[in-house]
């Protein structure tokens, strides 16, 4: 993600300057790989953060980076800069972590001082960025970035506190001599759980695909389409506002393609086959899929081309869900005529780049068929 010097004109220049928010990361070590959104750069001696980053909601990420030029995990935060805003927070070496301490600094601040310490934001790659992250709001950012606002690229563990019993302390004298086998090795091994405060609380698609009192043709017709799970989540978990499961997708493809954590791609493909899976749905919220397909479009466009050969086409994953979505759209006609206008193009899209087929039918999409014994 290595960008260019930025090119912009001096009137966007000087606005930016007055508006724009300011990043500052003290204590940076050199190396460092630092970035902002869509770019990203390894830091020098006199770096000191970010300046006239626009308005608006934003993806900063860094890692250590050892002198052989291994890598430390990612991590990487939300933000919502304000203008003029000024945002500063501290390096820590040791733990190899971003600190707080910086907070309460940012009003005694001199922008001008710290001028000649900062970046400038890379203008030319934030359109870019706004069609990565348009349907992001604070809303969504508040119900499944992890509690301590930070975004891991791997899962943070911590084990389980010792409690200090009689029975502890007879079970460590037990075992004081070497472990005699695998299994009782395993045992003294501390139980280790995922951090409540570090996890990403993603949205839980529900199971149920059916409501209660079914008969099994009518069970079988809502196990091929997945509306019903589609209206459960919209209505329940995004208290019907549609708007926030393309806020989801946007946050998950951020995360993993910026921030490196694969849950989020994980996520990413439950919403994505729950999306078009679901033919009702298609039907009554027409203004959702037209925002699916360009989102999809946008996204699809910032993949590098191998990355499909390394993970998506591993399990012909994306050309399969994909697969279930243009057949509806085409086949059906109680979908709006724009909405399949739209689904038709995107298809012609990506056959002509990815050279993916989508006539071929996949054995694991054949009719579903509920047992009535």
């Amino acid at each position: 993600m290595t960008v260019n010097k930025p090119i912009i004109d001096a009137e966007m220049a000087k606005e930016l300057f007055e508006v724009g928010a300011m990043f500052v990361f003290l204590d940076v070590p050199p190396r460092t790989e630092f970035g902002i959104d869509c770019n990203s750069w390894n830091t020098g001696e006199k770096f000191k953060g970010v300046k006239m980053i626009p308005p608006g909601i934003h993806f900063v990420f860094y890692c250590a980076v050892g002198s052989l030029g291994d890598r430390a995990p990612r991590t990487g935060f939300f933000h919502n800069f304000k203008p003029k805003e000024v945002l500063i927070r501290r390096y820590d070496p040791v733990k190899e972590e971003m600190l707080d301490e910086g907070a309460g600094m940012e009003v005694s601040v001199n922008r001008q001082e710290l001028d000649g310490f900062l970046g400038a934001y890379p203008y030319e790659t934030y359109k870019k960025w706004i069609s990565m992250s348009n349907h992001i709001n604070d809303a969504i950012l508040k119900k499944v970035i992890p509690f301590n606002g930070r975004v891991p690229a791997v899962t943070e563990m911590r084990g389980e506190e010792y409690r200090s019993s009689r029975q502890d302390r007879h079970s460590l004298v037990a075992h004081s001599e070497p472990p005699k086998s695998i299994a009782e090795a395993e045992k003294l091994l501390p139980v280790m759980h995922e951090n409540p405060e570090a996890s990403i609380r993603y949205t839980v698609i529900p199971k149920r695909q059916f409501p209660e009192g079914l008969t099994p043709a009518e069970i079988t017709r809502y196990c091929l389409d997945t509306s019903f799970s589609l209206e459960q989540m919209i209505q329940e978990e995004y208290q019907n506002e549609e708007r926030l499961i393309l806020a989801e997708l946007q946050v998950c493809f951020v995360c993993f393609l910026l921030g490196q954590n694969y849950e989020s791609f994980e996520q990413w493909k439950s919403l994505i086959h729950l999306l078009c899976g679901s033919e009702e749905a298609m039907v009554q919220r027409s203004d959702l899929y037209t925002n699916v397909i360009s989102l999809l479009y946008y996204q699809l466009k910032e993949i590098p081309e191998d990355f499909f050969v390394d993970i998506v086409s591993r399990n012909n994953f994306l050309t399969s869900t994909l697969q279930m979505l243009f057949a509806t759209m085409l086949q059906n006609e109680s979908i709006d005529a724009r909405l399949r206008e739209k689904a038709s193009k995107f298809k012609n899209h990506l056959t002509q780049r990815f050279k993916w087929d989508f006539e071929t039918e996949a054995d694991e999409y054949a009719p579903v068929v509920v047992a009535t014994d």
